[in-house]
């Protein structure tokens, strides 16, 4: 694209924040930002679909331009790819497709945006310790099935962060959507795991550089999680998680929505519980239940590389997860010592043991999580 057409493209998204849709109808009916801006002062008879408030801030392109040079030349100093919506090439495919798409993304790393299996995880801020658990197992899960899945996340506490870190141990590609630009992150805690993101996933944002943190960036950010992905999983939410916005706008997009369900009395999944209720959502065990449901061609691996949900244990190791199995809820050791009548000076080692071998998993308080349920 010519620099004039990108320099005018991202004035328009700058005049006209949150107005993705006009921007569009915009660019199709003027045939370019060049033309737009050209005719930024007389666009009432061309644009009669466009309010005039809108028109009005329209005019005020002129004034935005020296902003968006700086915002290329800070792009070209920190390798950030801007993508535009007419780009084919380049620009996500399935994000495309959608009608409130942004007009500019820009991109920092590596990752193919349009690989052959994109999927969103999401999930409360809040999340528990089941929830963390589930990402693992869903990164796990995809690694093995479909190695190459690109997963997609917001790098917000809690669940989005859990899925990045999934994928990252898994070897899985990971992409985080931003709420701000890309001189910086938020939360700053996830700095490095950003950082280690970049090797074979990335970054995205449709906002510029110096953009302030606000909540409504936050829900805008969600409908590119959705619209990237072939399919959004909803870990855990609470009845007004923000991650049942983003199901809602997969659903609008024809896209596929999946959510692991919990327990009445878990507040972290009342939100779950309420989208497979009503349908907003298909209800899930495993990361087989998506890949099949989508219809993905599974990886086959040879017969000696398929391992057992648990390793190799003791008859006394399984006493001990068929206890904890039986329950779903997380043990002290004075139960299990009372349940399993084994002293608590024999118990301790095989929990240890069983904690080496990833089965469980120490909490505060001499309390014990099972890992693979």
């Amino acid at each position: 694209m010519p620099e004039q057409e990108l320099l005018y493209t991202l004035a328009l998204t700058k005049v006209l924040p949150f107005h993705s849709r006009e921007q569009r109808i915009l660019m199709e009916i003027m045939g370019s930002a060049s033309a737009v801006y050209e005719h930024r002062k007389d666009l009432k008879s061309e644009a009669t679909s466009i309010s005039p408030q809108l028109r009005q801030k329209i005019c005020s392109m002129e004034e935005v331009l020296p902003r968006c040079e700086q915002e290329l030349s800070y792009a070209r100093a920190h390798q950030i790819n801007v993508l535009t919506w007419h780009d084919e090439e380049h620009y996500p495919a399935r994000l495309r497709s959608c009608e409130d798409a942004p007009l500019v993304l820009y991109f920092l790393g590596h990752a193919d945006l349009n690989t052959q299996h994109i999927i969103s995880i999401v999930g409360t801020r809040h999340c528990t310790e089941r929830g963390r658990e589930l990402c693992s197992l869903l990164a796990r899960g995809l690694a093995e099935l479909s190695p190459g899945t690109l997963v997609i996340s917001g790098l917000a506490y809690g669940i989005d962060v859990s899925a990045h870190r999934a994928a990252l141990a898994s070897g899985l590609p990971t992409l985080g959507v931003l709420a701000h630009g890309l001189d910086e992150i938020y939360p700053r805690l996830h700095r490095q795991t950003a950082i280690e993101m970049l090797k074979d996933g990335g970054l995205i944002t449709e906002f510029m550089s110096k953009t302030p943190i606000d909540r409504l960036n936050f829900l805008q950010r969600n409908r590119i999680v959705a619209g990237m992905a072939d399919a959004t999983i909803v870990v855990e939410s609470p009845f007004r998680g923000g991650s049942l916005n983003t199901a809602r706008l997969a659903t609008d997009y024809n896209r596929e929505v999946f959510a692991f369900p919990g327990r009445p009395t878990d507040k972290a999944s009342e939100g779950c519980n309420l989208l497979i209720r009503h349908h907003g959502a298909k209800l899930i065990n495993s990361v087989t239940d998506v890949v099949e449901d989508l219809g993905w061609e599974v990886v086959e691996k040879e017969a000696d590389m398929q391992t057992d949900l648990f390793p190799s244990l003791s008859p006394e190791e399984l006493r001990i997860v068929a206890a904890m199995k039986s329950t779903e809820a997380d043990r002290s050791l004075a139960d299990l010592s009372y349940e399993l009548s084994l002293p608590t000076f024999r118990l301790t080692p095989l929990l240890v043991g069983l904690e080496m071998k990833g089965v469980v998993k120490a909490l505060p308080g001499a309390r014990y999580h099972l890992v693979n349920v």
